[in-house]
């Protein structure tokens, strides 16, 4: 991993994502809103479903959203604490990375996300989720819970940042996770505290991440021994589907 130009845009108009109250935080209007995001986006139709029926599909997680989140009343700034109370995830199994991480854009961007090109032909089907980090469900859809951009992770090497994730009895984001985050909650992603996916590996030391790269969320991947002042390590206090 070489690029490290992760400046951010400035001056671009704002982005389609819908947007929501900053100063609070309601679970049952959140999980609507991250419903809509997904459908405006395209991802029933990736999934060979209606809008209906993609609504259908993952309605069931709403009441785990509302039960499992806390105070609704809480503070809520995600691109100052880099915290989120929970995201609703799509996994591979439905929708491809290859088509969703163009999906994204940076908080008030346009440019789309992209996959770096280190990544050889094929080889992100082999960034898998590890056994720690597997979906809790087979519709592929799950929520990820009390995430962390993981900032304090900033110049450490990935390896142990990661064993440190797993000492706290936290989860690691897999690349799914990572591009559902910056879907729902594109402001997370700020310079200097850019994000490893430490939950999808395929056997060797690359560990995916995404960081800011031509004004746009790039996914890309860097060496589990190398760290990097600007990246962090993704993590979440739990999954439910």
């Amino acid at each position: 991993m070489t690029d490290q130009t992760h400046l951010p845009s400035s001056g671009a108009p704002a982005s389609s994502t819908p947007a929501f109250d900053a100063a609070a935080f309601d679970a049952a209007a959140e999980f609507d809103r991250q419903v809509r995001t997904l459908t405006a986006l395209g991802y029933p139709a990736f999934s060979g479903r209606t809008p209906e029926q993609f609504a259908e599909l993952v309605a069931p997680l709403r009441a785990e959203a509302v039960a499992h989140t806390g105070d609704p009343g809480q503070e809520y700034d995600p691109a100052g604490t880099g915290r989120v109370p929970f995201v609703l995830v799509v996994t591979r199994a439905l929708a491809p990375v290859e088509q969703t991480m163009p999906l994204t854009t940076l908080h008030g961007g346009r440019l789309p996300g992209f996959v770096d090109r280190t990544f050889e032909p094929g080889s992100l089907e082999r960034f898998v989720a590890t056994e720690e980090a597997g979906p809790p469900g087979r519709d592929g859809v799950h929520l990820l819970f009390d995430v962390e951009r993981g900032e304090e992770f900033c110049g450490v090497v990935p390896s142990d940042a990661m064993a440190a994730v797993a000492g706290r009895g936290r989860s690691l984001l897999t690349i799914e996770e990572g591009i559902a985050l910056m879907t729902h909650t594109p402001q997370i992603l700020v310079k200097n505290k850019c994000f490893s996916l430490g939950g999808s590996r395929s056997g060797d030391r690359r560990v995916p991440a995404i960081w800011i790269s031509q004004k746009a969320p790039k996914l890309g991947w860097c060496w589990e021994g190398n760290p990097h002042t600007w990246l962090g390590m993704a993590s979440a206090g739990a999954r439910r589907a």
